[in-house]
């Protein structure tokens, strides 16, 4: 009776873009959550962990195919899975 589906566990670097080679779709079934320097970030399209950056797009500026530039930001990187997103609204 207990449907729950186990997560799988999040990996050093994990992309957004389903064209990137860090890309896990498995992964995204779940809400994720990035803590950058201990502040939750909202706008990370790309993380590792071991090397301590996160890829946040620019707010203006594009690149040749029209998709955001992406911006590195360094720090201490905390990936975790929301408990709160398995409630259905």
């Amino acid at each position: 009776m207990n449907d729950t589906k186990l997560k799988p566990a999040l990996p050093d670097r994990l992309s957004g873009n389903p064209r990137s080679p860090h890309h896990d779709a498995e992964v995204f079934e779940h809400e994720i959550g990035i803590l950058l320097n201990g502040k939750e970030r909202f706008d990370v399209e790309e993380y590792c962990i071991s090397e301590g950056w996160v890829k946040v797009p620019s707010h203006k500026a594009l690149d040749r195919r029209g998709q955001p530039l992406m911006m590195t930001v360094k720090g201490t990187v905390e990936a975790f899975y929301c408990e709160d997103a398995s409630v259905e609204k």
